[in-house]
């Protein structure tokens, strides 16, 4: 697919860039022909096949196009996320670029504003030469999202981009009139899979961000949204504050309207979702999809129309096998592995996730039904074992926890072995901790003794990426909210308290 998408223009589609103030677009056969332009600029800049460039962006254009023009040319590509890189020569030693573009202020040999990157239409130039990929060729590094340490670098196979692409389109059947919708940042290479996709299958593709993307769906109208749950959770308040009422009429008219009238399926993954909230946009005639992966993986497991099973996280895709180890971890097997090791990454590190015969540990446990349909039960690692040597794992408790909308987050600690404790990030400030408290009352009634919670600690400013306490996919860290929270957490008197 990677060698269809970089021998020729599309035969149609789009690409929109959506903001806060308005929306442009671009024929996608334009956009393939100002990506030649752009190729010819980095050859005039030294830059030839096998190098490395960096991009450390927001999402836009530029982006976009150096992206393109790097697979024209055989260049790999660092895609670094804003806020977890700083651009700065050292950076550029530790990761092996030639050179850096940054929408940042910055300065140093190699490191380019993005705002140079010549992005307007220009037609001519020699001939760019011909590029053939083999499944082994590396075409960028991705980075793991930083939840459990610092973010580790991992080169993405060929061979793994077409497997994920040609999976998706099997089961999703993307066609020209389809529009995805996409805000998470393009330093995540999935989702510049969907920029791929657009451009072999011919449908639209729509980039925001994340701050931008509620105002944009109602103007844009795409018929995908690929989000993640906090995503999710947030558009579901909008539409029952919309609504101002629990009719399900009023609150399926206030989805369309949120979401602009067209959708034919909303994707979620990344981390856990609300069940609550997969439920409320089924109900609001917006089916929503969960599935499973790791960056180590890509997709792996997806709900889809026709193989849908709630609670969760699908079958296994083509390509990819889901095998439960003695422990309960679930491991991963791919046709086509995204790599076998980390480029980037403390020692150890690879041996610790990457098995002989592309298989990956996940460190997730989880169980597979008589179908085949893949549960997660939380991290291998969140497995708290307590001071009688009972063993608890935390994830459906801070699930069951999240489920009140007065709760955007819950990460779940055992400070001294002897009682559970858990930090949440209140989904308004200031916080309703009444709410909270009784919703603790009705948590611990439902559960097992052993995972009861004696207290929360309700955290003063909401976990954000921000203030480092959500990674890129909105995921909790754990350790920094814990090093947040410390004082707070060892105190027996702080919090609101069970009774």
């Amino acid at each position: 697919m990677i060698d269809r998408l970089v021998s020729g223009p599309p035969p149609g589609g789009r690409i929109r860039f959506a903001g806060l103030s308005g929306t442009t677009e671009l024929a996608l056969p334009d956009l393939y022909r100002r990506s030649g332009h752009v190729a010819r600029y980095l050859l005039s800049q030294g830059v030839r096949a096998g190098d490395r460039i960096g991009i450390l962006a927001a999402n836009g254009l530029e982006w976009v196009l150096l992206d393109l023009a790097a697979l024209r040319l055989k260049v790999e590509t660092a895609g670094l996320e804003p806020g977890k890189f700083r651009p700065t020569p050292e950076l550029m030693a530790a990761y092996g670029m030639r050179l850096l573009f940054t929408d940042q202020h910055a300065a140093g040999p190699g490191i380019v504003p993005i705002g140079d990157v010549p992005a307007a239409a220009e037609g001519g130039g020699a001939p760019l030469p011909e590029v053939r990929y083999a499944p082994d060729d590396v075409t960028t590094i991705k980075f793991t999202s930083g939840s459990t340490g610092p973010p580790k670098g991992l080169a993405a196979t060929v061979g793994s981009i077409d497997g994920s692409l040609a999976a998706v389109q099997e089961i999703f059947q993307h066609v020209p009139g389809d529009d995805l919708f996409v805000f998470l940042p393009l330093s995540l290479l999935q989702q510049r899979y969907w920029i791929y996709s657009a451009l072999l299958h011919g449908h639209d593709v729509t980039l925001t961000n994340y701050v931008a993307a509620m105002s944009a769906m109602a103007r844009t109208r795409p018929t995908v949204v690929m989000g993640v749950p906090a995503f999710f959770d947030t558009a579901r308040l909008e539409v029952e504050r919309r609504a101002g009422s629990t009719d399900p009429e009023a609150l399926r008219e206030a989805a369309r309207e949120l979401f602009g009238g067209r959708i034919r399926y909303l994707w979620t993954g990344s981390a856990p979702a609300n069940p609550a909230t997969l439920s409320f946009f089924d109900d609001c005639g917006l089916p929503i999809y969960e599935g499973y992966g790791l960056n180590e993986t890509c997709i792996a497991t997806k709900n889809h129309p026709g193989a849908h099973r709630r609670g969760s996280v699908g079958r296994a895709v083509r390509g990819k096998e889901i095998l439960i180890d003695a422990d309960g971890v679930i491991n991963v097997r791919s046709d086509r592995p995204v790599n076998t090791r980390y480029a980037y990454a403390e020692p150890g590190a690879s041996e610790r996730i990457f098995l002989p015969g592309g298989i990956v540990r996940t460190g997730d446990l989880g169980r597979l039904d008589e179908d085949g349909y893949l549960y997660v039960l939380g991290r291998a690692d969140d497995t708290i074992v307590l001071g009688n040597g009972k063993k608890v794992v935390v994830r459906p408790v801070e699930e069951r926890m999240k489920a009140h909308p007065a709760i955007a987050e819950c990460v779940v600690y055992c400070p001294g072995e002897t009682e559970l404790v858990a930090v949440v990030s209140p989904a308004r400030v200031p916080a309703d901790t009444a709410a909270i408290a009784a919703h603790l009352d009705e948590v611990n009634r439902a559960g097992d003794p052993d995972e009861r919670l004696r207290r929360v600690v309700v955290a003063a400013e909401p976990f954000s990426i921000a203030n480092g306490l959500l990674t890129s996919q909105y995921k909790p860290k754990r350790r920094q909210v814990y090093a947040a929270h410390a004082d707070q957490i060892a105190d027996p008197k702080e919090g609101v308290h069970a009774h």
